[in-house]
């Protein structure tokens, strides 16, 4: 029997291992001075807690973006909202939810990345696809920053 239930959303999942105790890698996210040393690199303000307003900044793409925190739940979860184009949602943004998830001891942290409210269009995909990207390579430069101090995306981008 074939499935006729129609797509009404876009979203995605990411996920890696960071060799880091949980606290300690979910600080190098809701840190805004740690943040900007491997993602946001045009600067972070704001610590991501429940119910704040900060502002991320790209060196590599133009302008700055607000960023929502709907909730922080230190050391686990971080769930953030933010502008994206083609979203379902009637405000135009995106939800974003940070897993910060203990492994072999709690010596490493399983971090899953989840994004969703994108219209399930050629416009949405396009959209989703390129935050996809974007958070994937959120995750390898947070790796290599907990473990190494390696700045990954200096000069990814452009």
């Amino acid at each position: 029997m074939s499935d006729h239930s129609t797509l009404t959303e876009l979203s995605f999942t990411v996920s890696g291992h960071v060799s880091r105790p949980t606290a300690e890698t979910y600080e190098a996210v809701a840190d805004p001075d740690q943040l900007s040393q491997y993602f946001t690199t045009g600067g972070a303000r704001g610590r991501l807690e429940s119910g704040a307003d900060v502002t991320w900044d790209f060196a590599d793409f133009p302008g700055a973006f607000p960023v929502t925190v709907v909730a922080a739940e230190q050391p686990h979860r971080i769930v953030i909202e933010w502008a994206g184009t083609a979203t379902t949602s009637e405000s135009g943004t995106t939800t974003t939810t940070f897993e910060f998830e203990p492994v072999d001891d709690d010596t490493r942290t399983r971090v899953t990345i989840t994004e969703s409210s994108w219209q399930p269009t050629n416009e949405g995909a396009t959209s989703a696809f390129g935050n996809c990207q974007g958070w994937t390579g959120m995750l390898a430069a947070l790796k290599v920053w907990v473990e190494h101090g390696i700045n990954l995306r200096d000069g990814f981008y452009k």
